[in-house]
C-alpha cells in the first residue's frame, strides 16, 4: 500500500488533528499504534503534520485500531478527501425495515415493563406501552417532539419531582452521559450533558435511606403514594453497518422488586 506526500496537506490539516485527537483520547503513543496496525511511527507523525496524505484503507485502519465510532470515521474519510465508509439512513429508510420490525419486537415483548429505542442523544425513536404510564407524570411540553429521555428523566418538569432518589440517579445518568460524550468526542452529547447538569436540583434532593451495599443504581419512583423501584438495561445492535444502527439503543427498565413488577402488571395497557 503507498501514499503520496503532498506540499498542500499541511495547509488544511483537519485529517491529521483528528487521528491525533483520537489517538490522545484513546491515549495511545505513536509507537503503540504503529505496532497495533503496522504503520510506522515516522509515517504516523508525516500523517498527524500534514507531510502525507494516506489512503482511504489507510484511514480506516488507523481509525479501526483507535475504536472511532462510525460516524467519526466518516469524518476522517471526508477530511481525507474520500467517500464515506458507512451510510447513514433515517429509520424509515426501507432499507432498515427489518431492523426497525425487530426494535419493535423487543420494545413489545418487555411489556409491562418499560422500554424505549434512543439515538445517540438519547431522542426517543421508540417505546412501548410501559412507557406510557410513566410519562404522565411530565409535563406535555416534554412530550412534543423530538422527545428527549433524560430531559424527560431530569426535567423539573419531568419525572425528576417523582424520583425518590434524585440526587444518586441524576449523578449517574450525568457520569454515564459525560462518559460517552467523551468516548465519542461528541460536541453534541457534550452540550446535552451541560444543559440537563444545569437543572435545579436543590429542591429536589431528598433524604436517602440506607439499603446496604448495592451493585448497581436504581431508578426509585413515587408513583400514587407507591414507590417504584426499577433496574435499566441497555442493549445495541451488534453488528451494525450503518450509523443510524450503530448508535441506536433500547434502554429497558426492568423491576428492581416485586411491587414493581405487580404495579406494572395492573396498570399497563398494552397497546
Amino acid at each position: 500500500m503507498t501514499t503520496t506526500t503532498d506540499d498542500t496537506a499541511s495547509q488544511d490539516n483537519a485529517l491529521g488533528r483528528l487521528l491525533r485527537e483520537w489517538r490522545t483520547r484513546r491515549r495511545f503513543s505513536q509507537l503503540a499504534l504503529s505496532s497495533e496496525t503496522g504503520i510506522s511511527t515516522r509515517h504516523i507523525s508525516f500523517l498527524e503534520t500534514g507531510r502525507s496524505r494516506p489512503s482511504s484503507e489507510m484511514i480506516q485502519r488507523l481509525a479501526d485500531a483507535l475504536s472511532v465510532p462510525m460516524r467519526e470515521q466518516n469524518r476522517m474519510l471526508l477530511h481525507g478527501g474520500y467517500a464515506p465508509a458507512y451510510p447513514e439512513r433515517s429509520l424509515d429508510h426501507e432499507d432498515l425495515a427489518g431492523a426497525r420490525r425487530a426494535v419493535r419486537e423487543v420494545l413489545v415483548a418487555h411489556e409491562p415493563n418499560p422500554a424505549l429505542a434512543v439515538d445517540r442523544l438519547w431522542n426517543v425513536v421508540d417505546s412501548n406501552a410501559g412507557v406510557d404510564v410513566l410519562t404522565t407524570l411530565v409535563s406535555p411540553h416534554l412530550l412534543e417532539g423530538p422527545v428527549n429521555a433524560l430531559r424527560l428523566t431530569l426535567h423539573p418538569d419531568g419525572l425528576a419531582p417523582h424520583l425518590e432518589n434524585h440526587a444518586e440517579w441524576r449523578a449517574a445518568v450525568l457520569s454515564a452521559l459525560l462518559r460517552g460524550a467523551a468516548a465519542r468526542g461528541d460536541d453534541e452529547m457534550f452540550a446535552l450533558h451541560d444543559e440537563l447538569a444545569d437543572y435545579p436540583v436543590d429542591d429536589l434532593h431528598r433524604p436517602q435511606t440506607d439499603t446496604g451495599p448495592q451493585v448497581y443504581v436504581p431508578m426509585v419512583l413515587r408513583v400514587d403514594g407507591v414507590v417504584l423501584s426499577f433496574l435499566s438495561v441497555i442493549s445495541t445492535f451488534g453488528t451494525p453497518l450503518d450509523v443510524t444502527l450503530s448508535e441506536l439503543a433500547i434502554e429497558t427498565f426492568v423491576p428492581a422488586d416485586t411491587v414493581t413488577g405487580e404495579w406494572l402488571r395492573a396498570h399497563v395497557v398494552r397497546r
